[in-house]
């Protein structure tokens, strides 16, 4: 008859010696090309946003992480604040960037995904790089310290301000925002693919994202640390959303009104920050997008209430 005790005193060997040969199978040699494609794809969207932000203006709420693309804000009362107490307030205004379409999302850099965990007193041994470019590193492309830590792109903004560049034509805008576009859509795709053989953990009550086997123990959740577990994280696993946000904003069609009012929220359409930036410019959005945007909705009825004047107000 066969037994169903597992004698776990010969087992644990094994077990172990699996453990301690697993790194030799990683990095996968197949997923290099793909880390470092999305490396440069990533590279391709961050230099191609920041080109569209000369020309097409963005608008950050000052008390509500929500944005607009456009020229002239939307009118809508769908601010709530900094804790979420209170709702349909209108949006104070200010000038948007670049971290407003991408929103940065940082992890601790390891040296090997096979390293032991992070305690709560190491939070501060590790340098914090965008999570993504940290996937990447993890999956075998070879990344340069300047772009790891943000260095280059700190140049780069920084001989944008100083120089006064001239004004893109029409053609070349929508060329750069097709291209923009483009990179955006290869670089979820390959964050995709990665996820697939390399683990991520993000938190369930923070946005904390960590790349490796196991979430840290960092005691950094946030709002919840006056709660029994002390701030640590509940982990889960990751997804192409958590690592590359999509920040989902109002698509302006050409049938909407030039500024979009309360009255016609149930007939506006939703876009990713940066395909709706793309678009501005002319460039063509794949047509996943087009339930989303409701590119053949009908148009808001016109209701000349109060908000209708304000709106005549600002435009006259």
């Amino acid at each position: 008859m066969y037994s169903s005790r597992v004698d776990w005193k010969q087992l644990r060997p094994v077990i172990l010696r699996r453990i301690k040969n697993r790194s030799k199978d990683y990095p996968v040699r197949r997923m290099i090309p793909v880390a470092q494609e999305v490396v440069r794809a990533r590279e391709i969207l961050t230099q191609g946003v920041s080109i569209l932000l000369r020309a097409v203006p963005v608008h950050s709420c000052k008390f509500c992480p929500e944005i607009h693309v456009g020229a002239m804000a939307h009118q809508m009362k769908t601010c709530y604040g900094f804790k979420r107490m209170i709702k349909d307030q209108p949006h104070k205004w200010g000038p948007g960037g670049l971290n407003n379409i991408l929103v940065p999302v940082e992890a601790f850099h390891l040296e090997n995904m096979f390293q032991d965990e992070i305690k709560h007193d190491q939070r501060f041994d590790y340098n914090r790089v965008p999570a993504v470019l940290e996937l990447c590193h993890q999956a075998g492309a070879d990344i340069p310290d300047g772009v790891l830590y943000g260095r280059d792109q700190l140049f780069m903004a920084t001989e944008d301000n100083n120089q006064n560049p001239a004004p893109l034509l029409p053609d070349e805008l929508r060329l750069i925002g097709q291209r923009t576009l483009e990179a955006w859509e290869r670089l979820r795709l390959g964050v995709t693919k990665l996820l697939l053989v390399y683990p991520s953990k993000v938190c369930e009550n923070c946005s904390e994202v960590h790349v490796g086997l196991s979430g840290h123990k960092a005691r950094m959740c946030g709002v919840f640390k006056f709660e029994g577990w002390r701030g640590k994280h509940k982990w889960k696993k990751a997804e192409v959303d958590d690592l590359v946000p999509q920040k989902i904003v109002w698509h302006q069609r050409p049938h909407d009104p030039p500024v979009l009012v309360n009255s016609g929220r149930d007939y506006y359409g939703h876009a990713p920050a940066v395909v709706e930036l793309c678009v501005q410019v002319g460039a063509r959005a794949s047509p996943r997008y087009n339930c989303m945007m409701k590119e053949h909705g009908l148009a808001a009825p016109i209701q000349m209430d109060q908000t209708t004047y304000e709106v005549d107000g600002l435009l006259s």
